[in-house]
């Protein structure tokens, strides 16, 4: 029996709070935008979330595993694999739909429209091919992670720049001032934690 990896239930949670107040757009981060890039503290931007990113086989490899349980559009596969792998890897677009047209060049799924969309299936050869691959080739972007560590870190940067955004939202220029300093010293401080000086 096949292990899709649908127990992993420790994957880093997605806040909500603290995302209203935007101005054109942006959170109540004033003109630093939301905190943190790619790496597992941030939204990730890029390919593949730039979260636990994957080579294009692994992304062949997961969609193969997917068709096994049922068609699915591009789509659905993205938000399987980001689920499956506890939100370690959410490949893009981008090496997703490249990579199914792919497979179907080779013969190994095929499409049909559905309400304007491309449906997947696979193909008999395609199915042994899937049988022959990984299982669950999601669950590597996954291991060795301490998501609780991740969502600790996570939630202590959150918290420290929605504050930083409330002063620089609210307070005066000579609060804003002082809070920039507050920020500057913190993370002067954090690299000096890597170079072990006091």
């Amino acid at each position: 029996m096949r292990s899709h990896g649908n127990d992993h239930g420790c994957g880093p949670g997605r806040r909500g709070a603290g995302r209203e107040g935007f101005e054109g757009g942006r959170a109540a981060f004033g003109p630093f935008g939301p905190p943190f890039g790619g790496g597992p503290f941030g939204g990730g931007r890029g390919r593949g979330g730039g979260r636990g990113r994957a080579r294009r086989g692994d992304v062949r490899a997961s969609i193969l595993a997917l068709l096994t349980d049922r068609s699915m559009h591009g789509y659905e596969m993205i938000q399987e694999i980001g689920e499956r792998s506890g939100g370690a890897w959410k490949p893009s677009p981008g090496s997703v739909y490249p990579t199914l047209q792919l497979l179907e060049d080779e013969g190994l799924i095929v499409s049909a429209s559905e309400g304007g969309k491309k449906l997947f299936t696979l193909t008999d050869l395609g199915r042994g091919e899937a049988e022959s691959g990984p299982d669950a080739p999601w669950e590597e972007a996954g291991r060795g992670v301490d998501w609780e560590g991740v969502n600790e870190i996570r939630q202590a940067g959150f918290g420290l720049m929605e504050a930083f955004g409330q002063v620089w939202k609210t307070g005066s220029a000579d609060q804003r001032q002082k809070a920039l300093t507050v920020i500057n010293d913190a993370r002067k401080k954090l690299y000096l934690i890597l170079a072990d000086e006091d």
